[in-house]
Parts: structure tokens; C-alpha cells; sequence
């Protein structure tokens, strides 16, 4: 028996498909993202998850509520879920971005933002101290965000930060399953429960791109 944790990206939102940048900005799901989160929790809901957590932003905490309205599990949020924060980028587009900021676009590194390492560590921590919570084979759900997920399970595999870019971006609404081995945690799927569509969010340009 092994522990198992489901990383759950929210449903989509208007600034999704604006392609703005939202971080800690709490935007709302839009009527498809909220249709998006009642279908996944749909099928999550067949894992018989052990317990829920949640960013403290509502978009990711009212996707979260999906699945707890149908295994009566309780939501509790975590802050150290949140999405990167964007510093002077949230609210803005890409197209934005590029213009007013070129080198910090190349890079992906917002003025004021955060730092990715920073974040990959706040993630990766209330990941495996959330998880530490469980039976020896519960299942947590982890409802957060596209690029908070990718880099807090590209630092709970271990993997040196020059390989994070291998790990491509989520859908909206779509997750990753993570189980811990022997030899530590691993990755058993990756951007499930959907067929693959185009990544938008707060992610690198390079992650978005790597969707069709």
C-alpha cells in the first residue's frame, strides 16, 4: 500500500482565456470552468479520495468544492498552494508582458513576482506535509494551480531545476497523480482527464507551447 496524491488544477476562469496573467489576483471560475470542475470531481469522486485541500484562492477552492459536494469530505485551504505570484504582471497579457518587459518575458520572471524555486519549495512542502497526513494507502486531492502543480511535483520527484521545463504545462481542470515508492515519490500520470488542448495560464510560454 502506498500513499497517492492527485494535483489538481482549477477549472477555467475569464482571465484563462484572456491569456492574462492571474496569480494571486482570486478571479472566479467562469461558467466553464465551473462545468469543468463538475466533471472532473465526477470522475475523481470514483478514486474515494481520503481528503481535500485547497489553495486559498477561490478559484481552485470552489473547484475543490465540486468534490467535496459529492464525497462529503470537508475542504481545508492552504495558502502555500497558491499560484506563483505575478508581481506587475498579474492582470496583464501576454502579448503585454512581451512588449513592456521583453528580457523578464524571455526569462519568466514577473518585477515583484516569485521567485520559481520558491515556489516549487512552498508547494512541494504543503504536498508532502499534507500527504504525511494520510493512511499508509489514502489518496489526497490537491486542488491548486498550473504553474504552482508543475513546480511543486517537478521538487517533490527531485529533479534538478534545469529539468523542470521536461514537465509540460496542465489543463484547466486536468491533474497529475503522484505516488509515493520505496525510494520516494514518483509520477504515475501527468495532465490527465482530458484529451490534450491548448495550456493557458500563468505557466512558462514554453510549458503552454508544448500543448497541442
Amino acid at each position: 500500500m502506498s500513499r497517492r496524491v492527485v494535483c489538481w488544477r482549477h477549472g477555467r476562469t475569464t482571465w484563462n482565456v484572456e491569456h492574462r496573467f492571474q496569480g494571486h489576483t482570486d478571479i472566479p471560475l467562469d461558467e466553464v470552468g465551473i462545468a469543468q470542475a463538475q466533471r472532473a470531481a465526477s470522475l475523481l469522486a470514483a478514486l474515494r479520495p481520503s481528503m481535500i485541500v485547497s489553495s486559498d484562492l477561490r478559484r481552485a477552492a470552489d473547484t475543490a468544492g465540486m468534490l467535496a459536494r459529492i464525497t462529503g469530505l470537508p475542504v481545508t485551504t492552504d495558502k502555500d498552494l497558491r499560484e506563483r505570484g505575478g508581481g506587475e504582471w498579474e492582470g496583464l497579457t501576454r502579448d503585454q508582458i512581451a512588449e513592456r518587459w521583453p528580457r523578464e518575458y524571455a526569462a519568466w520572471e514577473a518585477p515583484g513576482g516569485e521567485d520559481v524555486s520558491d515556489v516549487a519549495d512552498r508547494v512541494s512542502g504543503a504536498i508532502r506535509r499534507w500527504a504525511a497526513e494520510l493512511d499508509p494507502d489514502g489518496l489526497l486531492v490537491v486542488a491548486s494551480h498550473g504553474a504552482a502543480i508543475r513546480l511543486g511535483i517537478a521538487r517533490t520527484l527531485g529533479l534538478p531545476e534545469n529539468l523542470w521545463s521536461a514537465l509540460g504545462g496542465l489543463g484547466n481542470c486536468s491533474w497529475s497523480m503522484l505516488e509515493e515508492g520505496r525510494k520516494g515519490w514518483r509520477l504515475l500520470e501527468h495532465n490527465a482527464g482530458t484529451l490534450p488542448e491548448p495550456v493557458s495560464s500563468d505557466d512558462t510560454p514554453e510549458a503552454a507551447e508544448d500543448a497541442p
